[in-house]
């Protein structure tokens, strides 16, 4: 895992992936930090070539300010960087999961919500239905 800190401000068009840029990444309540593991990114670009369709991340690194104010676990992998929640385009979330248990057959949380799915790069396998 390498989890690297960018600037909103100054990296948000930076390119982290054919596909990706940081601000994707960014948390929504408008802080300048922002979290991401480069395994995280590699994942979700897969996810992309995979299907071939836009893919869009909803909330990726939060601040534990943010993560609390949405409900999230208390060691939730979003507040490190490590966590991700898509939406594909034209793809349900269980098909989603069922591409990324490929990508993560023995470690990474996989869970599958009603309007999007969770991916992470946990060193631990969990899988859950939100």
């Amino acid at each position: 895992m390498a989890i690297k800190a960018y600037s909103k401000k100054k990296d948000g068009n930076k390119k982290l992936s054919t596909n990706f840029r940081v601000k994707e990444f960014a948390c929504t309540d408008g802080s300048d930090p922002v979290f991401v593991d480069s395994d995280l990114v590699t994942i979700l670009q897969k996810v992309r070539g995979h299907f071939g369709v836009a893919v869009t991340i909803t909330s990726a690194y939060r601040t534990p300010g943010k993560n609390k104010a949405v409900g999230g676990e208390t060691y939730s992998q979003h507040l490190y960087g490590r966590a991700a929640d898509i939406k594909v385009k034209g793809v349900s979330p269980k098909k989603v999961a069922a591409y990324a248990e490929k990508l993560l057959p023995k470690s990474g949380g996989i869970g599958i919500y009603a309007t999007f799915t969770h991916i992470d790069v946990r060193a631990t396998k969990s899988r859950w239905n939100g």
